[in-house]
């Protein structure tokens, strides 16, 4: 994986991160979306008029840009799982931290097994 590859799943992997933590949060702000099917377009216009919704839909469409780039040039087998591995790894540290969600001593475990893998697989 060439250098600047690395930096484009970095940022691609920031980008898909941010993402996810505006669009919970903005899902929430916006009172969630329930399962009931009439009440999906009222949920779907609270939620395109909240703003940090609309940013994280923006950012994750953003990523997907740089992410196109990366797929052109980089490895599928190798940048795929470095994304998906970075993006568990921020996603689940930062909704422990902004979110308050739980942290297990198992998870923790789990996370540096998968940073571990991020090594090897990167260096390959």
């Amino acid at each position: 994986m060439s250098h600047r590859g690395l930096f484009l799943i970095i940022l691609t992997a920031v980008l898909t991160v941010a993402a996810n933590l505006m669009l919970r949060t903005g899902v929430i702000r916006a009172g969630g979306i329930g399962s009931n099917l009439v009440e999906l377009p009222l949920a779907l216009f609270r939620l395109a008029n909240e703003p940090l919704f609309v940013i994280g839909f923006l950012a994750y469409g953003s990523a997907s840009i740089v992410w196109f780039r990366v797929i052109s040039t980089e490895p599928l087998s190798t940048a795929y799982p470095v994304l998906v591995s970075l993006t568990f790894l921020v996603v689940t540290i930062s909704a422990a931290l902004l979110f308050k969600e739980p942290l297990s001593l198992q998870k923790v475990i789990g996370l540096g097994v998968i940073l571990f893998g991020i090594t090897l697989i990167g260096k390959s």
